[in-house]
């Protein structure tokens, strides 16, 4: 299974009364697909706030996704946790609806080790045909699986990728040591050229929802050869990769890119509790990120 070298993790719509607005979400498949070049798209995802979805809506939106995008872009559904039999009921289900593969996190919380790390993920991989994509966040994890561990899980014929978000050296062993089928993706926008001159293959990304097209640009024209090209693209987003995530201090994952979203037209809403809307000073940032 080849994801591409886009991916973006899609924001969930809301609509007034905090329900999932399935005709946005319509939009914006089509709109990431279409304007924002994106070749897979994660559904359910941390940025698509699956912490607060239950699990009756993420099978909704395996399925709804699955149908509207019809075979115009992969579709990946989140569906780890920190609870090993929760996470094989919710693949199996995302399995019987049609998508392509699956995001399994790390184990949040209870902090296994990498033993139970190796466990964990070998249990939900062969309990599905799916291809699976690892996911390695310390950040929000608090937990974080080893380069040799990732490249033992390498192994398992359909783990097929990693999302790597702990730093440019992780991804540079992983890269270094995996099989030839095993991709490597950073999870890091900031990072993501720099992490494909190390040997990533690709990025799953939030800022793709706003400036994907000019992402897709950068890493095609260093695919091609063209790394002037893809530098200078790399420099001239690189704000907008900051922007969304420091705006103007930290700022929870999607709450900025829902709300940049809304700039260009793609009513998303806002978030759901514990994250809250972005404040005036928040949002005047992010209109001037993109000169609003």
């Amino acid at each position: 299974m080849d994801f591409g070298r886009l991916i973006t993790a899609m924001v969930t719509p809301f609509n007034e009364q905090g329900e999932i607005h399935w005709e946005e979400a319509a939009r914006l498949i089509d709109y990431l697909i279409a304007d924002q070049k994106s070749e897979a798209l994660v559904v359910s995802g941390t940025t698509g706030e699956s912490p607060t979805l239950s699990d009756s809506e993420k099978v909704q939106l395996f399925e709804f996704a699955v149908k509207h995008a019809a075979g115009r872009c992969k579709i990946i559904a989140g569906t780890g946790s920190n609870n090993t039999a929760h996470s094989i009921h919710l693949t199996q289900e995302a399995e019987r609806v049609g998508v392509d593969g699956v995001l399994l996190v790390v184990p949040y919380y209870n902090k296994p080790s990498q033993e139970g790390m190796f466990q964990h993920f070998e249990a939900i991989a062969s309990s599905t045909k799916l291809p699976v994509m690892l996911y390695n966040v310390p950040g929000r994890t608090s937990a974080c699986l080893s380069a040799a561990t990732t490249l033992r899980l390498a192994q398992i014929p359909n783990i097929v990728a990693t999302k790597e978000c702990a730093s440019l050296e992780h991804v540079t062993l992983v890269a270094a040591g995996a099989p030839d089928h095993f991709k490597v993706y950073t999870g890091d926008d900031a990072s993501g050229l720099p992490a494909i001159t190390v040997g990533a293959y690709g990025i799953v990304s939030v800022a793709s929802h706003v400036v994907g097209s000019e992402m897709k640009q950068m890493i095609d024209s260093f695919v091609a050869g063209d790394t002037q090209k893809a530098t200078r693209l790399h420099q001239q987003l690189f704000p907008v990769f900051k922007g969304l995530f420091e705006c103007p201090q930290p700022l929870p994952n999607p709450v900025a890119v829902k709300y940049a979203l809304t700039l260009r037209g793609i009513n998303v809403g806002s978030v759901r509790l514990p994250l809250i809307a972005p404040t005036e000073d928040e949002q005047g940032f992010i209109r001037a990120l993109f000169n609003e």
